[in-house]
C-alpha cells in the first residue's frame, strides 16, 4: 500500500513546484521600477498669488512615463517649463529632464537612488541645481516635490505642494 502512494506524493510535489515557479515568473514581470511611480500619473497643480504651477504625467508604455510642468503668471505668461521622461531601462529608473533655455537644450539625467511606497528620490551629484529631486506622496490627492542643490555657490532648495486635479 505504501508503494502505491509514493507516485501520488511525487506527482503532488511536481504540481506544487510548477505552480510556485509560475508565480515567481509573474512577480518578476510586474515588479518594474516604473511601477513605483504609478502614483505620478495624472494632473497636479497649485495656484498661489505668484501664479499657477501645473504638472502632468501620462503613461507612454510599460517602461516610460512622460511628464511636463510649467508655471504661469498673470494667467497667460509661462515663465518656466520642463519636459521629463521617466524611463525604466536595464533595471534602473531615470528621471530625464529637458528645460528650454537651459543646458543647451540637452537633457539632464537623474537616477533613482531610493524609493518607498510614498517617496522616490532621484539624484545627479554632477549637476549643480538641482542635484537631488524628491517626490513625496502625501495622499492619493496630494504630493510634494522638492529640489535641492547648489545655487550661486550656496545650498538651496524649493518645495512644490500640489493637489490632484
Amino acid at each position: 500500500m505504501k508503494v502505491k502512494n509514493i507516485p501520488l506524493v511525487i506527482l503532488g510535489l511536481i504540481v506544487l513546484t510548477s505552480c510556485k515557479k509560475e508565480n515567481k515568473t509573474e512577480d518578476a514581470v510586474t515588479d518594474k521600477n516604473i511601477d513605483k511611480a504609478a502614483w505620478f500619473i495624472g494632473e497636479w497643480g497649485n495656484k498661489s498669488k505668484e501664479g499657477e504651477l501645473t504638472e502632468r504625467w501620462k503613461k507612454v508604455n510599460d517602461s516610460v512615463y512622460f511628464g511636463e510642468s510649467y508655471f504661469v503668471v498673470n494667467e497667460k505668461d509661462t515663465v518656466f517649463g520642463e519636459h521629463v521622461n521617466l524611463e525604466d531601462k536595464n533595471g534602473k529608473l531615470s528621471f530625464i529632464v529637458t528645460v528650454p533655455g537651459q543646458n543647451d537644450e540637452l537633457p539632464v539625467t537623474f537616477e533613482m537612488t531610493s524609493s518607498s511606497e510614498n517617496q522616490i528620490i532621484f539624484e545627479n551629484p554632477k549637476h549643480d541645481y538641482p542635484n537631488k529631486i524628491i517626490y513625496n506622496k502625501v495622499g492619493n490627492d496630494s504630493l510634494v516635490a522638492e529640489i535641492f542643490g547648489t545655487k550661486k555657490g550656496k545650498m538651496a532648495s524649493e518645495k512644490f505642494l500640489m493637489a490632484k486635479r
